[in-house]
Order: C-alpha cells, then structure tokens, then sequence
C-alpha cells in the first residue's frame, strides 16, 4: 500500500508530513517511559521481521498503488502502541530511502495509514478484546487476527481519505468504488496478515509470555462483585 510519488498533490502531502512527524513525536515521548531492558531489543526485533513481512507486496490496482503486511497490529502486540507506531514508521522510512518503495514525499501519507492509523486501531481492538476474551492461546490468537485484519483495511480507507482530499487523477465520483476496491483487497491482506500474526504472537507468548506487552499492560476486566441482597425469606 506504499503511495508513488504523484498519486496525492503536494500540499495534501505536506499536511499529512506535517501531522506524521507530530504523532511520531508524541509517540517517542510516550513510548520513552515503556522503553527498558527488555523492550528495547524486542522493538529491533519486531522491525526487522516487519521488514521483512512487508517485502510480499500484493498489486492492487494500475495507479502505482499496491497494498502488503502492514505489521501494526503484530508491533502493537509486542511492543505496544507507541513503540510499535516508530518501529512501522522505521521500516517505511528505510524502504522508501532504500528500496524506492513509496514515494519519498509521499513518506508522510504512507506513515499517516500503515504506522499511526494501523497501529492505533489495532490496539483499540487488542485492549478491547484482551479485556473480554479468555487469555488462553485461542483467545490472544483471535484478538491478533481481529485486530490485524481491522487495521489493515482501516489503513487502505486512510489511502481513500487522502485521494479524496488531493488525488492527481480525477476518478469521475467514483470514490466509493475505490474505497470498495481497497476494502476488499485489503480484506484478503488481512486475512493472511491474521494468521502471520496469530501465530507469531502465541508462539511468542507460549515460551515468553513476559515479552507480549499487551498481555503486561493491558489487565483483564474486573468482575462485578456480588451484591448481598438484605433481608431473607420469611
């Protein structure tokens, strides 16, 4: 899903530079007071297999567009929000500057959809499913499919977005054909993005459930205590 250059103009892509580099910036201060011992080698770690997952690159359509393995909702697992956001941002910034995949100017778009939006909306689902599923193997592996495949196909309608607000070629009002097109391409991404993830992250947990930052930080919901009814039968 990496954007070429001159797919989205110019000044839409100076506003989304300008709003990624803010939110990497919030994501470091944040992510400082996360970062010890024994995330900051998992961080590197979780870079480079992203790295390596988003090389498999799935065509999407002939505007210069293609989507891949995002890898948000995995980073999100293991080193949470924060820390996962730079390290998708890392990998997007080395493959532009040295692969040539995606557009330099357009470094902005691209870290605005796969590191800050896919990586957000991964998480709300990680906490919201982590707090109501059983934290067993098929539960952490159902939250990790979710999750992946939601922020996933919320990263391509950040694409839709962004060509609705400055894209260079003129689609004839067809925007919702695009927003469905990347939907369901992404939809299929995100399946296997699922299961790359599921299995990952429970074979992680399996051995070294300490190194699962979701599974740390994020604690399961609290019962309802029972309340003592007053009084009794006559």
């Amino acid at each position: 899903m990496h954007i070429s250059n001159g797919i989205i103009d110019g000044p839409v892509a100076a506003i989304f530079a300008a709003f990624a580099l803010a939110a990497l910036a919030f994501c470091v201060l944040r992510g400082r007071a996360d970062l010890d011992d024994r995330l900051a080698p998992m961080a590197g770690l979780v870079a480079a297999f992203i790295f390596a997952v988003q090389m498999l690159n799935f065509p999407i359509f002939t505007a210069g567009v293609s989507g891949h393995l995002l890898g948000g909702a995995l980073a999100a697992l293991l080193v949470g929000p924060w820390v996962g956001a730079l390290c998708v941002a890392v990998v997007l910034v080395v493959q532009a500057l040295v692969f040539g995949d995606g557009g330099v100017a357009m470094l902005g778009l691209n870290i605005t959809n796969m590191a800050i939006l896919g990586t957000a909306a991964a998480y709300l689902l990680i906490a919201l499913l982590l707090r109501v599923l059983p934290r067993t193997p098929a539960g952490l592996a159902v939250t990790a499919f979710v999750s992946s495949l939601v922020s996933v196909v919320v990263a391509s309608q950040g694409f839709v977005f962004q060509y609705w607000l400055g894209g260079t070629t003129d689609l004839g009002g067809n925007l919702g054909g695009l927003a469905g097109t990347m939907a369901f391409a992404h939809l299929l991404i995100g399946i296997g993005e699922g299961l790359i993830t599921a299995t990952t992250v429970v074979t992680v947990a399996k051995v070294r459930p300490d190194l699962v930052y979701a599974l740390r930080a994020l604690k399961p919901a609290a019962p309802v205590p029972a309340v003592p009814v007053a009084g009794g039968v006559r």
